[in-house]
């Protein structure tokens, strides 16, 4: 059986405050859609953790800058119900929104119309009369992925502030692929008092060691096997460091010359620590090695975790 679907926010907090009525408790996994082995992990969590998940599919356009296109991300909703129904129907509902920012489309249009100045304020507005209201996580937002793509993260921090107020969830899966997302969002409901606990998952990966990513269905062939460089670099790292090798810039060569020789194009490769996400000099136990690469026109990222003592 098919999970339920329910595309209106208000709808969806009405859910939420029934299921509640009755005692039971509520975990979110928020998506993007296109839901491959690794989303479904996060869902399979989410089971143990609560009595019923929602999972919510939507593309959000906050999170996209102004030159990126979010309609070429993938999508199969029919397929992801399928997925889906095949976990714990009974147990997952589905929150599928076509929209949850507010354009006031009536307001833009009169301004524009009436010779107002047409002013672009952010990514998802049109005339200055939309959305202007964002979360941001200032010090955790700045690194890695920040650096390259700097409306990302309050962007996501918006949209799942957002799903936090209408389905209000006891509990909320993340991936940590996405570490520094994970970390984003651990710490905004820390400083904003979300009743919420946070769970993150170890990254799913294919059989070769493969990140797990709905990008992964954009690279030919060759590309993704050039990207397991990523991955190899990665775990050649931590068996490095585990030898006793802990300085981080002769560690940060050796991946990008891996990446780099399999015809990659360098992002970013940072070893920071788990929590505040700067970097160190000296590898010691409680930091995560960051890489982000393009393969082709597909952005991939990865990491691992050093928790050994030294």
């Amino acid at each position: 059986m098919e999970p339920e679907v329910i595309r209106d926010k208000e709808a969806m907090r009405k859910w939420s405050r029934t299921i509640r009525s009755q005692n039971k408790t509520i975990g979110l996994v928020p998506t993007m859609g296109y839901l491959h082995e690794g989303h479904l992990s996060l869902v399979r969590q989410s089971l143990t953790l609560a009595d019923v998940t929602v999972v919510s599919i939507y593309v959000n356009p906050g999170q996209f800058s102004p030159t990126e296109d979010l309609s070429t991300y993938p999508s199969d909703f029919s397929g992801d119900l399928s997925k889906l129904a095949a976990l714990s129907g009974a147990k997952v509902v589905v929150f599928n929104p076509k929209n949850l920012y507010d354009y006031n489309e009536g307001e833009r249009k009169k301004k524009i119309n009436g010779g107002g100045e047409k002013k672009v304020v952010s990514c998802v507005e049109e005339g200055g009369l939309g959305h202007e209201t964002w979360i941001r996580v200032e010090r955790l937002e700045k690194g890695l992925c920040g650096k390259s793509r700097p409306a990302f993260f309050r962007g996501v921090a918006t949209i799942v502030t957002k799903l936090f107020n209408i389905v209000e969830p006891d509990f909320a899966v993340f991936g940590k692929k996405d570490y520094q997302q994970w970390r984003i969002i651990q710490r905004m409901v820390r400083d904003l008092d979300f009743g919420i606990e946070i769970v993150g998952l170890d990254i799913a990966r294919e059989k070769d060691g493969l990140a797990m990513s709905s990008r992964n269905v954009r690279l030919s062939d060759e590309e993704r096997q050039r990207a397991l460089s990523i991955s190899k670099s990665l775990a050649m790292a931590k068996a490095s460091v585990t030898e006793g090798k802990t300085n981080s810039a002769e560690l940060r060569d050796m991946i990008i010359q891996e990446v780099v020789g399999a015809a990659g194009r360098i992002d970013y490769v940072e070893i920071v620590d788990q929590e505040s996400l700067e970097g160190v000099e000296e590898i010691k136990s409680g930091v995560v090695i960051c890489v982000a690469a393009w393969f082709g026109t597909v952005r991939l990222i990865d990491n691992i975790e050093i928790n050994v003592s030294l």
